[in-house]
């Protein structure tokens, strides 16, 4: 599996969590069929906002669906920047990253 580096995680003005890679193109996520899109202008994984999901269950989300569909495993970093994400939700997303690989 190839690992990329996340550039950012967010919270958008309608409360969808966010995440854009630091590279690549993947407009075919929709064929994972996980409710996961490509926003082309923006760069950014998300997701519809009619499923009642939480914030963290829609990161594990996109995260699934890279690795479903391009075999891809998005990776936090130092660098990555947090918008809009409350400590709490980031230090769940963090530490479900320790726990779950």
């Amino acid at each position: 599996m190839q690992i990329q580096a996340i550039a950012e995680v967010g919270i958008d003005d309608e409360r969808r969590v966010f995440v854009r890679p630091v590279e690549g193109n993947f407009e075919q996520i929709y064929r994972a069929a996980m409710e996961v899109y490509w926003d082309r202008v923006t760069g950014r994984l998300s997701h519809p906002t009619r499923r009642n999901w939480s914030p963290l269950q829609w990161y594990r989300q996109i995260i699934a669906a890279m690795a479903d569909e391009y075999g891809v495993h998005l990776q936090l970093t130092e660098k990555t920047v947090w918008s809009n994400v409350p400590s709490d939700l980031r230090a769940e997303i963090e530490a479900d990253r320790i726990v779950g690989g």
